[in-house]
């Protein structure tokens, strides 16, 4: 589950639109008016105590008359303003002024002059925190038009709530899901380049699913995301599904997904149904295949001299087969094809089984007596594998038995082994790429001994499925990692693609080797 865009989480802040400079003032200017005409005056011991926003000031005077103290109060009053706003004004400049005594006798100080310096920088004076709830006590704050302008809409934020978030603003109804198109109301986001998600849809959309199970991919301890993944085919699924016995194909090797049962072959085997829909189940339905296959040795002037009898078999026969054979060299863990040179009795299907169930039913075994007559006595390969997988292991099997025919003997595994996964290699190239390496196609031509043409043959026009399913058997052949198929295929190709097939076989028969 890359993207050059990297993902961030990111918070939004949330604040409040104040009003316009005309209304900050009218606001103020009747709070003024208010406060004039308020009695807010106590007496005390002489004293008179004055409020004043956010402190009480104290100032001393004597006790007057009622007329000499109406006008000491409006006095006192315009000082005391005064006083505080020019207080609030050095608070926010942060600037260390100082401001007249009240009580001092030798007159430095000038309030009359100070008073009208101090309204001015007070309803001027911005302050400390601009996106701060209006305060009627605190000093008016006045922005530029334009200044707060929503990131969604382009428009100017005037009154209300809005969102600081990804360095602008917005109105909250403007910052959006890129993904579902609603709002974003959470305090918490993720960022995918410049588009802002939620983060369960942009988990929805980016964290990865299991093509097995079909939920979230989990974290490992670390906190990443760890899954496997087919190399050829791409599935994703997570580690756990290969220790919890969930069935794998014997033939793609994908894994069974919840939602999609696969073919039990009743062997220990389950076929996915897109390998099912081209499978061979039995010995007749094989045999169109299997001539076809000889033609096209007969096309490389590699003609089989012999009829080699050709059995479909259950992996238990095959095994059996296997236990009895002397010599031979036997592709583990699983061995699909075999070509057998002593003389044994095997089982082979005497009919297609029929499918119930998600199931093979009704499995009809036929035991086979199999009598020596050249080098080679049979040609064996497990039923139940899609025709171009059985085609590939016909054609790797008959080349064993050209080689035991044309008297090619002694040779080391890799050798062998070498050169018929080249054979069976080509084959499929043949039938996947008509018209690579100049090499006929098995489909080209029409064998005597199969007139009627069974329905596993489809040798007019291939399902884009079953291309696929030829290039990942190519893959497998190519990316083998074993020291007999895997090495010793890639050897012999490398002689076949630059001397040829023939100059290639007439090396190995005097050598035993390769040419390099």
């Amino acid at each position: 589950m890359a993207s050059s865009n990297s993902r961030h989480s990111r918070s939004c802040n949330h604040g409040h639109a104040t009003g316009s400079h005309n209304d900050k003032r009218s606001c103020f200017m009747k709070w003024l008016c208010k406060f004039f005409k308020g009695r807010s005056i106590g007496e005390s011991n002489g004293r008179r105590r004055t409020v004043t926003g956010d402190e009480d000031m104290l100032w001393h005077g004597p006790i007057r008359s009622m007329d000499d103290q109406s006008k000491a109060e409006n006095e006192e009053l315009d000082r005391a303003i005064a006083l505080s706003l020019a207080e609030d004004a050095k608070n926010s400049k942060g600037a260390r002024e100082t401001l007249p005594n009240l009580n001092e006798q030798n007159g430095q100080g000038n309030i009359d002059e100070d008073l009208p310096k101090a309204t001015r920088e007070s309803l001027s004076m911005p302050p400390n925190n601009p996106y701060a709830p209006y305060n009627p006590y605190a000093p008016v704050q006045f922005l530029p038009r334009g200044y707060r302008v929503c990131g969604g809409c382009h428009c100017e934020i005037g009154y209300g709530h809005y969102l600081s978030c990804m360095g602008t603003f917005w109105h909250p109804q403007c910052f959006r899901c890129y993904a579902c198109g609603h709002p974003i109301r959470e305090t918490e986001f993720t960022l995918l380049g410049t588009d802002p998600y939620h983060k369960s849809c942009y988990k929805e959309l980016h964290h990865p699913k299991c093509d097995v199970c079909h939920q979230f991919i989990p974290t490992n301890r670390s906190g990443l995301i760890e899954y496997r993944a087919h190399p050829f085919w791409g599935q994703k699924y997570c580690p756990s599904h290969e220790h919890d016995d969930t069935p794998r194909c014997c033939s793609c090797e994908r894994m069974e997904s919840r939602s999609l049962r696969y073919i039990s072959l009743g062997d220990g085997r389950s076929l996915c149904l897109e390998c099912l829909d081209s499978a061979v189940m039995d010995t007749g339905d094989c045999q169109p295949l299997y001539h076809s296959i000889r033609d096209y040795y007969e096309g490389m002037n590699m003609k089989l001299d012999q009829q080699i009898p050709m059995l479909l078999v259950e992996r238990q026969a095959l095994n059996e087969a296997m236990e009895g054979e002397k010599d031979g060299h036997h592709h583990m863990p699983e061995t699909r094809g075999l070509c057998l040179s002593e003389e044994q009795t095997v089982s082979s299907i005497f009919k297609k089984p029929k499918i119930g169930a998600n199931r093979i039913l009704d499995m009809r075994t036929h035991p086979q007596k199999l009598i020596r007559k050249c080098e080679v006595t049979a040609i064996l390969v497990l039923y139940g594998l899609p025709r171009l997988l059985t085609g590939s292991i016909l054609a790797h099997e008959l080349m064993h038995g050209w080689l035991r025919l044309k008297g090619y003997r002694n040779l080391s595994p890799e050798v062998e082994e070498g050169i018929c996964q080249v054979l069976s290699y080509m084959w499929l190239e043949s039938e996947v790429m008509p018209g690579s390496r100049s090499m006929p196609s098995s489909s080209t031509y029409a064998s005597s001994s199969s007139s009627s043409s069974g329905p596993s043959l489809k040798k007019a026009g291939k399902s884009d499925i079953e291309k696929k399913l030829g290039e990942f058997f190519m893959h497998q052949i190519a990316n083998d990692t074993s020291s007999a198929y895997g090495e010793g295929f890639r050897a012999a190709n490398a002689a076949v693609n630059k001397y040829g097939l023939r100059s290639t076989l007439d090396h190995i028969r005097i050598t035993g080797h390769f040419p390099v």
